[in-house]
């Protein structure tokens, strides 16, 4: 048997192609062999083989590189592989001439939430026809939708004659690729004339566009098989748009839910969706939260693990009912009161269902964890389950999530995986409840995502940037993480100081080292649950804004990683550099008879040193922003708030910050032009710093920030195939764009904070069609809200964005949402997206009376607690027709059906 690999690929003088044979594709041993191809002009690279190795299936997958000194410098598209039937007849040769797969524009076609949830066909295994001399012709034609199959019909008869109705049809192998085997010894030609159409069961025919296709036959002397790859099929398609709902799940109301949104209310949501024909259905992160069995825990944000589930999204309806009539009775009585509340009671709730899940754990608990199924997960899960369910145990055993303060396991041993695996042992029945309970989850999750698939809506999760200072995966695997410094955001629109979210900062030079394992491992994880994600924060691949352990607000963080500036760099700006003045709070007597006036006496007395002159430094006792947190612990008045916050600032009025890991390098502190250590600047000085200030933050690092996020982000996104999509909103370098566009991710467009600075309002109609389009999302106020928060914007809005005269009606009207809706949904945008408050705004029957009950989370808050919960039941909203059909008609005017 003799195999032949054909690619035309021009390289550059020292590289060389690379053939890379995939062994037992999808099983726990992959593995890849190389083969190393040859060129006479470095343009058509050829490798011969004898045999493929013994691993191999009857299917070969394989793909090609681009090798420098024997090192990978590109690859193919990993989501788009080659493949190759093949038999192990001696007899027989096989020849392919393939095309190069670089990442397709299209890319979004390949993902599950297009191939699964949208066009839904079914694969076909493809079975060679057993001709002895053939040819396969194989061709990707992606655009193809439900119900929408490929067939060849060309001018030889044995094509059909042009005669759609004679036409062959093909057979999808793979996602959006087709192949045909004909048999060369009947077409006795030399070469073929055909095109490619695409047909439905009703035998509705299109043509595909461009000059008919010329193939020359290849003249095969014994027997085998050639393989031409063709260059992609159009047709006149146009670009599928859809609309979608944005709800956590949580939030989600039924009349049998137990006070808070669960997975059997997700089910119900889904039909909704399904019913105003919108395909898309966006939720929050599900992941478990809980630290303190509080109503701090509500934060879905800060998971203590990237592969639990929070337990109180578990549907007591598909579980098994309690025998105990009293206790059943009991806990039903508690759901009805829990559930008619208007708000989440997230403390009440959760004590509540790990109550009754502590309850049917004891009833069914035992035969559950010996039944295959529960074998298969636990198989499947351990590596994660196990130590998860440990930390579980011990922080509830000490009262706490600080592992830190843990009498022992401070951090997790691998040592006790056995004890923990097995069912006999005190370990095992110490935390096989967690195991039960993830188990219950998953399988109800699972069980919501294929129903989603099958009712053609695509569930898009959410992957936090961050996670627990004191969760599981920080215990389990700590040298992930760098636990001296804080994640965050840099000042925005929601919040002048800066977020602080609290969580460590990731070692990334440790998760490069295996490949950002980690990373492949939450992803691939996520894909069990969601056809689509939103990357929270992509900005943190690029750069994290880094802020130091001891500081409360987030303007003295620092873009991590970022290249620092030297003395001699800032002084090239013509800025001369005073280390100490700039790096120190600048304290002055003015500024301090400016923020706190009356009290200016106690807090120079109590909370500053005298210097020198009118300058002033911070007491040793009060000089970090956390100090100054301890201190004011517990002091709500007016005037102790008013204290602690001016002392906040005056720690934060420097001019630079110190480079984190090189001390003599320097980063100029964000936001400081509206800062008093700024405004005593000599004008000169003011000139020059802001010329330095916005080649620094724009310009400087966008090269080094690309070249880190492609480090990263080509593994995560191909990962799997989730559609990715990402929040690039916020202080947004240039780089952020290139890279989003090289990987084919969604952007996010919010027409409230439009991507280029020169407008005040985003123009829909002008958004890239690979986009997500929005309103208002989790962290911003409703459309309502933003419509009433500031008049004069609101009337600038409405005159020159909706083109109306006359004076804006305050509060927002149901036919002016409506119209602000409509034009969302004409947007190019691939998705439109809008959260359920936003909808409900166009039916004035239906929506709140009280607009700010509809806000979900104020990021200005780092303590808000998250208890929006949708107002009508789900069961209401599937036979309230009137609503319902302005939903579907809006859709389908928009042309997103």
């Amino acid at each position: 048997m003799n195999l032949n690999f054909h690619i035309s690929y021009q390289t550059t003088f020292g590289e060389e192609v690379v053939l890379n044979v995939v062994c037992n594709k999808g099983a726990a041993h992959e593995s890849i062999v190389k083969y190393p191809m040859t060129t006479l002009d470095g343009m058509h690279w050829t490798c011969s083989l004898g045999a493929l190795p013994k691993s191999s299936a009857s299917t070969v997958h394989y793909f090609y590189s681009i090798e420098r000194a024997g090192s990978t410098i590109h690859a193919e598209w990993q989501l788009q592989l080659h493949r190759l039937e093949w038999s192990d007849e001696k007899s027989y040769s096989y020849t392919t001439y393939d095309q190069w797969h670089a990442v397709p524009e299209d890319a979004y076609q390949y993902s599950s939430a297009f191939t699964d949830c949208m066009k839904r066909r079914s694969l076909a295994r493809f079975v060679a026809g057993g001709a002895k001399k053939s040819l396969r012709l194989v061709v990707f034609a992606p655009q193809l939708r439900e119900g929408q199959y490929l067939y060849l019909v060309g001018s030889h008869v044995l094509l059909g004659a042009w005669n759609t109705d004679k036409a062959l049809a093909m057979t999808e192998q793979s996602y959006n690729e087709w192949i045909i085997e004909l048999d060369l010894e009947q077409l006795v030609c030399t070469h073929i004339e055909f095109k490619f159409v695409a047909k439905t069961p009703s035998n509705e025919v299109i043509w595909e566009t461009g000059y008919n296709r010329h193939v020359e036959l290849p003249v095969i002397k014994d027997a085998g098989v050639v393989t031409y790859e063709l260059s992609q099929a159009f047709f006149p398609l146009n670009n599928e748009r859809v609309a979608g709902t944005l709800i956590p799940v949580f939030s989600l109301r039924s009349k049998g839910s137990f006070g808070v949104g669960d997975f059997g209310d997700l089910k119900q949501m889904i039909d909704f969706v399904a019913a105003t024909r919108q395909r898309v259905l966006q939720v929050l992160p599900i992941n478990d939260t809980t630290t303190t069995h509080t109503w701090t825990d509500s934060y879905p944000y800060s998971c203590i693990s990237i592969f639990a589930i929070h337990p109180q999204y578990v549907d007591f309806r598909q579980l098994p009912a309690l025998n105990d009539a009293a206790e059943k009775k009991q806990f039903e009585q508690l759901r009805a009161e829990l559930n008619a509340l208007p708000q989440i009671d997230y403390e009440r709730v959760n004590d509540a269902k790990i109550a009754y899940l502590k309850a049917l754990y004891a009833q069914e608990g035992s035969q559950v964890l010996k039944s295959d199924a529960f074998k298969v997960f636990f198989e499947e899960e351990g590596k994660w389950l196990v130590p998860y369910a440990q930390y579980c145990y011990l922080r509830d055993l000490y009262g706490t999530a600080d592992f830190n303060s843990w009498k022992s396991h401070k951090v997790w041993n691998e040592n006790d995986r056995k004890s923990l695996s097995s069912p006999t042992a005190k370990a095992y029945k110490d935390v096989a409840f967690y195991y039960y309970v993830q188990f219950v989850l998953s399988v109800q999750m699972q069980s919501a995502h294929e129903y989603a698939k099958a009712q053609g809506v695509i569930l898009k999760g959410d992957i936090p940037i961050g996670v627990s200072r004191y969760g599981c995966d920080v215990w389990m695997e700590p040298h992930y993480f760098n636990m001296n410094g804080q994640a965050g955001a840099p000042p925005d629109d929601f919040s002048v100081n800066g977020q602080n979210w609290g969580f460590p900062t990731y070692n990334w030079d440790e998760m490069l080292k295996d490949g950002c394992a980690w990373w492949v491992r939450r992803f691939q994880n996520m894909s069990k649950f969601f056809d689509a994600y939103r990357i929270d924060h992509v900005l943190g691949f690029f750069r994290i804004w880094e802020i130091p352990i001891d500081s409360v607000h987030g303007l003295l963080g620092q873009f991590s990683p970022s290249l620092g500036m030297t003395r001699e760099e800032i002084e090239a700006y013509g800025l001369h550099f005073q280390e100490k003045q700039f790096t120190r709070p600048f304290i002055a007597d003015w500024l301090l008879e400016r923020v706190f006036r009356e009290h200016t006496g106690l807090v120079k007395e109590k909370y500053l040193v005298h210097e020198h002159d009118d300058i002033y430094r911070m007491h040793p006792d009060y000089d970090t922003q956390r100090k100054v947190e301890a201190a004011f612990e517990g002091k709500t008045s007016e005037v102790d708030v008013w204290i602690r916050d001016g002392l906040y600032s005056l720690i934060s009025d420097v001019l630079f910050v110190r480079d984190r890991k090189e001390p003599h390098k320097f980063h100029p502190r964000i936001s400081v032009q509206h800062d008093f250590v700024y405004e005593a600047l000599y004008d000169c000085d003011k000139e020059a710093f802001n010329r330095l200030y916005n080649d620094y933050y724009y310009r400087r690092n966008n090269q080094y920030w690309y070249y880190e996020a492609m480090k990263k982000l080509p593994k995560l996104v191909e990962a799997t195939r989730m559609l990715v999509c990402a929040e690039d909103l916020g202080m947004v370098p240039d780089c952020v764009d290139w890279v989003m566009k090289q990987l084919r991710i969604l952007s996010l467009e919010v027409q409230s904070m439009p991507k280029d600075p020169s407008v005040k309002f985003g123009q829909p109609s002008g958004y890239p069609y690979r986009s997500v389009n929005t309103l208002s999302s989790h962290d911003m106020p409703t459309l309502r809200q933003w419509w009433d928060e500031d008049i004069d914007r609101s009337q600038e809005y409405y005159n020159s964005m909706l083109y109306r005269g006359g004076a804006a009606p305050h509060p927002m009207p149901g036919w002016l949402a409506e119209d602000i809706i409509m034009r969302q949904l004409e947007s190019p945008s691939m998705l439109c997206v809008l959260s359920l408050q936003d909808w409900f705004a166009i039916d004035e029957n239906l929506r709140l009376q009280d607009q700010n009950a509809e806000r979900i989370n104020i990021p200005a808050n780092p303590k808000h607690y998250w208890r929006y919960r949708m107002h009508v039941n789900i069961d209401d909203l599937l036979v309230d027709n009137p609503f319902a059909d302005k939903l579907r008609n809006m859709i389908q005017q928009s042309g997103r059906n």
